[in-house]
Formats: structure tokens, sequence, C-alpha cells
């Protein structure tokens, strides 16, 4: 009976040994189906890297300055006889703004005229006087005093007429004054007068404003580390500047760097630049903030890839490069910029390979990768020529 339990207690180990013999083949051949199934490949889009010339620049916000900018105001007193302009309106220098009434100073210059005319018939008759009291002296017939006498009624009439021609010339000056005219060109504001009020030299609004805005200048500021590239760059020749909108999008013209300010702001670590522009088209208006993009120099035959090709990491830029087997190769990559859509690369490409620009968020280290080809392609090519068009 003994042997019997035995027997039967060896049958079932040997049973169970068996079992589990089984049980660990088949689960060793299901891990080899798995290691040995291929990972599927990441669909993504992909471009060229390309060579090209790049343009350098230098991006800032500024602000539009008149050119120059005047109150106009009258410099005597009177009434506001006529308004000889438009608000808004284009005026040239030189141009008339408003009228002064101008009577009394014209029967100011009449007056003044009349007695300039009478002195000088006085010293006309002096001078005669002088020429008889002289011929009689010469005969004997007059005092030596007599002729002193009379030679200085003729300088002190003289001396009357020239003041009464200084106070004519001096009243025709007020006269003139009576015209209030645009001493810049540019344009008109407000008008802060009105027809038949009396207008006075201390009016603190004056008549108007006149803003010249052709030509026009942007004031903007840079980082102090750019102020040595920029300096060598002058040093060869005027430097482009070029404004846009705020948003960066609409171009509003192209000026030239005037100069450097003589001093760093050393709260904010900025130099201060100056740009003017022609302005003909008028796009560029006083006070306006814009986007100033400073052009430095142009790169001759750089290496540029796609912008959305660049990624960040924690180590810096990179860029899945795709190798000649098909999968994906993370590449760092030095940045100098991205502009207009496209990167410029300093380091780490080449101008031969192609690049990931779309899909890299499923990418690691020597994914697989399927190029997409047709309509999700052309729709990436689309987004791409959006991003081309912006500054």
């Amino acid at each position: 009976m003994r042997k019997s339990v035995i027997l039967a207690s060896a049958l079932a180990g040997a049973a169970l040994a068996a079992s589990l013999w089984y049980i660990r083949q088949d689960e060793s051949v299901a891990a080899s189906a798995v290691v040995q199934v291929p990972s599927a490949a990441v669909p993504v889009i992909t471009a060229r890297v390309t060579r090209s010339d790049v343009p350098i620049y230098l991006r800032g916000i500024g602000t539009v300055v008149a050119y120059n900018t005047d109150v106009v105001r009258s410099q005597i007193q009177g009434q506001l006889t006529a308004i000889d302009f438009t608000e808004g309106q284009f005026v040239k220098a030189g141009d008339l703004l408003a009228q002064i009434d101008p009577r009394p100073y014209q029967a100011q210059i009449a007056q003044l005229t009349a007695n300039r005319d009478r002195d000088a018939a006085h010293l006309a008759n002096a001078k005669a006087n002088l020429d008889r009291d002289t011929q009689l002296g010469d005969k004997g017939f007059a005092s030596t005093q007599a002729i002193e006498t009379q030679q200085a009624k003729v300088s002190q009439l003289q001396a009357a007429v020239e003041a009464d021609q200084a106070a004519i010339d001096q009243a025709n000056v007020q006269l003139g004054y009576t015209r209030l005219t645009s001493p810049i060109p540019g344009i008109t504001g407000v008008r802060q007068i009105d027809i038949g009020n009396i207008i006075h030299p201390t009016d603190p609004n004056g008549l108007v404003v006149v803003t010249q805005i052709e030509p026009i200048s942007v004031l903007f500021a840079l980082p102090e580390a750019d102020l040595p590239r920029i300096q060598t760059q002058m040093a060869k020749g005027p430097l482009p500047v070029i404004a846009y909108t705020q948003d960066g999008r609409t171009r509003l013209g192209e000026g030239k760097l005037l100069l450097v300010n003589n001093q760093i702001d050393q709260a904010t670590g900025t130099v201060q630049l100056k740009a003017e522009f022609a302005n003909t088209e008028h796009r560029l208006w006083p006070g306006q903030l814009v986007t100033v993009n400073l052009l430095l120099t142009t790169r001759k035959n750089a290496v540029t890839v796609a912008g959305s090709a660049v990624q960040q990491g924690p180590n810096g830029s990179y860029i899945y490069v795709v190798s000649p087997s098909g999968t994906a190769e993370m590449r760092p990559v030095t940045i100098d910029q991205i502009s207009r859509g496209q990167a410029l690369i300093d380091s780490g490409l080449a101008g031969d390979e192609t690049v990931v620009v779309d899909g890299q968020y499923r990418l690691t280290d020597g994914s697989r990768i399927q190029p997409l080809h047709g309509k999700a392609a052309q729709e990436a090519d689309l987004q791409s020529a959006v991003q081309d068009a912006l500054p």
C-alpha cells in the first residue's frame, strides 16, 4: 500500500514538472514572437536641406517720430478773418494757413509813411537853407555859427527821416505777420481756433500743429551686445532698416540707419538707434509702434531648413535627419536665426540632407519613418508657404 502511494506521488510530480516545462516553453515562444515583430514606421513630412543667400537681421520695437513738428502761432494780436486750410491737409512750406485782419497795420503804415514824407520835406527845406547860408558865408554875409546851426538841423532831420523809414519797415514786418503760413511741409492737425476769434501770441495751442512726415524717423532699441556688430557693418556703408506693423505681417517701408545714440541705457542694457524713411506713401505715422528689422549683412550660400524642423530639447536645438536606412537620427544643431519661416543653420547640417519638418512628436532617435506624399504633403507645403510669408 505504501509503495502505491509513493508511486502515485512520483507520477503526479512528474506530470506537474512536465506541465511547467510546457508553459515556460510557450512563454518563451510568445516572447520571441513579440521581439521579432518590427515596430511600425512613423508617418512624417520631410524636406530637403537647401543652400541660399540669407539676410541677417536684428529685430527691435520702434516708435515713429515726426521729422519736424511745428506749432503755428501768431506773432501779433488780431482777429482771424480767414482760415485757408482744412484739417489733415498736406501743406508745403510757405503755404497760407490763416489771415489776421490787416487793416490796423495798414493804417499804421500809412501814418508812418506820412510822417516820413513830412520829415523828408523839412529836410529838403533845411538843405536848401544850408546851401543859401553857405553861399552867404562865403561872401561874408552869414556867420559861421548860423551855418553850423543849419548844418545840425539838416543832420537832425536826416535822422528823423531814417527813424521814420525804420518804423515803416517794422510796421511792414508786423503787417506780414497777419499772414500765418506753414514754416515746414507736412500734415496739418486739428484747428485750435475758429474764424472771427482774436488770436494772441501767448495762446498755448496756437493755430494748428503741422507735422512733417516726409521724410520721417523711427527710434528703436537693440541689446548693447549687438553694438559691436552694428558698428562694424556701419563702417562698411549705410545699413538698410525695414519697418513692419506690430504683428510683423505688413511691410510699411524701408529706410536707412541714421545714427547710434551716444550712450547706452544702463537701466535696460540697450542702445537707441535712429533710422530715416522717405515715407512717400505716408504708411508710417508719428507715434506709431512698429517692428524694426535692421539688415546687418547677407550670408552667402548658407544652410537653411524649414523653421518647423527645429525642435527644442533639454540640451538645446535639434533636428531629426532621415538616414539612408529610413530611420530618424536626432542631430543637435546651432541656429543663427529663424526668419520668414526659414531657420539658418550654423552647424549640425550639411547642404544635401533630408530632415523631418512635421510629425516629430512621435519620433525617437532611431525610429523608422514613412514619408507622406500626396494630399498630406501638399497641406504641409501650404503651411510652410504661409510661414514663409511671415517676416
